[in-house]
């Protein structure tokens, strides 16, 4: 099993843009705090991008946009994101067509409304309400369910051709041909038309859950804040680099060290 390198001995000096996942990695670990928000605004003020990538909802992404120091925001696992034209407004990409997205949501419905009978008190998160292409059984948010509910819950439904996979708070549900991964592609080349390299110094990304495991795959410069450790021996894919410090400290520890390599 890899050993995780510390931030000393990753080289940032090329970095153009910071890709991050939110809960339990900006969040500390259910708030942002002023100074790890501050860390963003330092980042985009010294001419790095930051996009946040996330289970979250769509809504809540359209909602990042407008108020925080982000070039864009992706979604749902990658099923949607939110960016902004060269003239500030707003618009939103999906990841497939708009007949096989509603076709999906349709039957996920159905699956995940059957998955959530299998263990007794699950829910959907709150802001399922305005997801547009996945849904989120909340399992450590305000529910509390534990690894060995998650787990089952989580064998029902990819049984049944569902991706179901975890976050810090949810376990994220979806159907279709796509991960944070390939978003983040398709984002890059509409948005800025840049081509992702393998490997590609102008890119990190920084999370802390099993859904972040393709970022991890993906990027050269992968990080995960200290949590991460929390799940390190379940990950199918781990980061390259991990901070010293968790959560949101953990990603100004990686904000620190990226403007100190420009």
């Amino acid at each position: 099993m890899e050993t995780p390198r510390s931030l000393a001995s990753a080289d940032f000096s090329k970095v153009r843009a910071v890709f991050t996942d939110v809960d339990g990695t900006l969040t500390s670990p259910h708030r942002l705090h002023g100074s790890t928000l501050t860390s963003m605004e330092q980042l985009a003020e010294a001419g790095i991008k930051v996009v946040l990538v996330s289970g979250r909802s769509a809504g809540w992404a359209e909602c990042w946009l407008r108020q925080l120091p982000v070039e864009g925001v992706i979604a749902e696992n990658g099923g949607v994101y939110w960016a902004k034209n060269a003239q500030g407004r707003l618009h939103k990409v999906f990841a497939e067509k708009r007949a096989r997205q509603l076709a999906n949501r349709r039957r996920l419905k159905k699956l995940v409304a059957q998955a959530m009978k299998q263990v007794p008190g699950t829910r959907l998160s709150h802001d399922s309400t305005y997801t547009e292409v996945d849904l989120a059984i909340d399992f450590n948010e305000e529910a509390r369910l534990g690894p060995a509910a998650a787990d089952k819950i989580e064998a029902w439904l990819q049984a049944r051709g569902v991706k179901a996979v975890r976050s810090s708070v949810h376990i994220n549900c979806w159907l279709g041909d796509f991960n944070k991964a390939t978003m983040v592609q398709t984002f890059m080349r509409r948005e800025w038309g840049l081509e992702w390299r393998q490997p590609d110094a102008r890119f990190v990304y920084v999370g802390d859950s099993f859904n972040d495991a393709p970022m991890f795959a993906a990027f050269s410069l992968s990080v995960g804040v200290a949590n991460v450790r929390n799940v390190w021996n379940q990950l199918e894919a781990r980061p390259k680099f991990v901070t010293w410090a968790p959560y949101g400290k953990g990603f100004e520890e990686l904000a620190r060290a990226v403007r100190r390599a420009q």
